[in-house]
């Protein structure tokens, strides 16, 4: 049965994470959702089959989201860099892969330096900041802007992503990439994937899916999970 845990941050709030152990496992993947998401519905779905193909999963919620504390305006990069963090070192996995989706992707490629993962897989990562430029020009404007779900972000959020390019990232990336992107992505470029594949100095394997915006059909979300482990095992052989 899964586990639910609060984990505590330094700064005296929590988040909650959800561990979905396996026995004998390969390793820990530990998945970081995107911007506006938080650890329900497809999260727990990977969780599962990483278990089935021999790693604990892990998900859990970034501050400002689900069941973490915090409010969704006072979070930025650094403030998830730190959540995830203090996830690793709660659970102190043996051999860590990181997933990350979208805004997650990023935070997971900023990570590496200090995780030290065996390798990042990515689902339409977020990697050139430049993605945010339409929020920027509003937030620009009106000092915040209104998201889905009632949620906001103002010009803190941006004085933190600046300190964050992806070229600080590229230099702590030293382990194998898979991204996995779609051909119609609105939200997220997938030249971006690209760019990043060509910046990055290690192998990284990048799959364009036809026809799949930002968020994945059922079907693509399928494929994602099965290329995946496919090519963590390769990274077993």
């Amino acid at each position: 049965m899964p586990t639910r845990h609060r984990i505590p941050i330094a700064d005296g709030e929590s988040v909650a994470a959800v561990h979905h152990e396996a026995s004998a496992a390969a390793g820990w993947i530990i998945f970081c959702h995107g911007f506006q998401s938080d650890k329900t519905g497809s999260y727990e779905g990977r969780c599962k089959r990483a278990v089935t193909e021999g790693y604990h999963g892990v998900r859990f919620d970034f501050r400002g989201c689900g069941e973490a504390d915090g409010r969704f305006v006072d979070q930025t990069l650094s403030a998830k860099l730190a959540d995830l963090q203090a996830v690793v070192e709660y659970f102190r996995p043996d051999r860590l892969v990181l997933f990350g989706s979208s805004f997650g992707g990023k935070v997971a490629f900023h990570a590496a330096a200090d995780l030290d993962p065996i390798a990042i897989l990515a689902r339409a990562p977020v990697t050139d900041n430049r993605t945010f430029d339409k929020r920027r020009e509003q937030v620009e404007r009106n000092g915040e802007v209104m998201l889905a779900s009632d949620k906001r972000i103002d010009k803190r959020f941006f004085a933190d992503l600046d300190r964050h390019p992806f070229a600080a990232a590229v230099e702590g990336v030293d382990c194998p990439v898979a991204i996995v992107h779609g051909a119609d992505d609105a939200s997220v470029a997938i030249a971006d994937s690209f760019e990043a594949a060509a910046a990055l100095e290690t192998d990284v394997l990048v799959e364009k899916v036809a026809g799949e915006g930002h968020r994945f059909s059922r079907a693509a979300e399928s494929l994602m999970r099965t290329r995946i482990f496919d090519y963590l095992e390769t990274l077993e052989s």
